[in-house]
């Protein structure tokens, strides 16, 4: 990687979200290589000041013109603000890491997870696509799996945390708490229901064939990664009242018969993946441990008892880092070690 004198011209744009924050916490304790740093974000956020690596830096109005001179740009922004920024970065000169969904089907846009696709990378491919938050957890865990056992089914339920929908609905978490435990009627704005103290089993809109736009995503986009377009896999996503870290229970079925102990000597050298400890039952994951941490950890690992070729195993990460900001920041050093800049 280039050396921290030699560094990147970097611009975030929406730095001051919930992502946005983590990235450059991440950055910095990684010592990512950054010469300048420009923070972009929405008309509304303008002039607020982020502080980085000792210095507070002013936040500016995202522009057609932001991204002369900058090397990297980091997205993390509306779907609709990365399909007209990120273009415009890479016809600016720069390589655009965007977390949207805008791009993540494109099949001239690389969908990368590090530890999983990094061959995905190519110097002539300026602009690389993050993705969803829930798949790339259910990938770290597959992948190494899949490569010694080939899967035939993929059966996978999440539980979501609020942060996947940003920093206004973390808010309204915490106020209708407040709310409800003071006898009150939780007042709902960023959710169609109350999320405090419930379950909802939709996220995003529904599409005609029943599932959500978020289980869709978590189909195609595990398929793209792992380069298995017709790998059957189904999905339900339900969102809970957790402020970080999104969990998953899943039941992947191979082409042959796997004992948990192949599964767990598998996933224990697989990098980024940490596991429960064997024989301590009550050491399986959970989003309070889990929050700030870098890992996929995942527990739980068993025999599907209703399929002879089937596991089960619970897996949980933090989605504003693995999820989203930390991914990020490994696809941009995957690309410096590989000199694909």
């Amino acid at each position: 990687m280039a050396s921290q004198a030699a560094g990147y011209n970097v611009a975030v744009v929406g730095a001051t979200g919930a992502v946005g924050r983590e990235f450059l916490r991440i950055a910095e304790a990684r010592d990512f290589p950054i010469k300048s740093l420009r923070l972009l974000a929405s008309a509304r956020s303008a002039g607020s000041r982020l502080r980085f690596r000792g210095e507070y830096l002013q936040v500016e109005e995202t522009g057609d013109d932001s991204f002369r001179g900058i090397d990297l740009a980091f997205i993390s922004a509306t779907t609709e603000a990365s399909r007209h920024y990120a273009l415009i970065a890479v016809a600016a000169g720069a390589v655009a890491i965007d977390d949207s969904s805008a791009f993540r089907m494109d099949p001239n846009v690389p969908l990368v997870v590090p530890e999983v696709n990094a061959g995905d990378l190519r110097r002539d491919r300026r602009l690389v696509a993050i993705p969803n938050c829930s798949t790339t957890p259910l990938v770290m865990a597959l992948a190494p799996l899949h490569r010694a056992n080939p899967l035939t089914r993929v059966v996978v339920s999440t539980y979501q945390s609020v942060s996947g929908t940003g920093t206004a609905a973390m808010q309204e978490l915490t106020n209708q708490t407040k709310q409800a435990l003071d006898g009150g009627h939780p007042e709902s704005e960023v959710y169609p229901h109350q999320i405090a103290f419930n379950l909802l089993a939709q996220i995003d809109d529904f599409l005609d064939n029943g599932y959500t736009k978020e289980e869709w995503k978590m189909v195609q986009e595990t398929r793209k990664i792992m380069h298995e377009p017709e790998l059957p896999v189904s999905s339900t996503c339900v969102r809970v009242p957790v402020y970080v870290c999104h969990s998953e229970a899943v039941h992947a079925e191979f082409r042959d018969p796997i004992t948990p102990e192949r599964v767990r000597e598998l996933l224990s050298v697989q990098p980024g993946v940490e596991l429960d400890e064997p024989g301590r039952p009550e050491s399986w994951h959970h989003p309070v441990q889990a929050a700030g941490q870098d890992a996929v950890y995942v527990s739980r690992i068993r025999r599907d008892v209703s399929h002879p070729s089937s596991v089960a195993f619970w897996l949980v990460s933090d989605n504003l880092r693995k999820g989203a900001a930390l991914n990020a920041i490994q696809i941009a050093e995957s690309m410096a070690e590989r000199d694909l800049f």
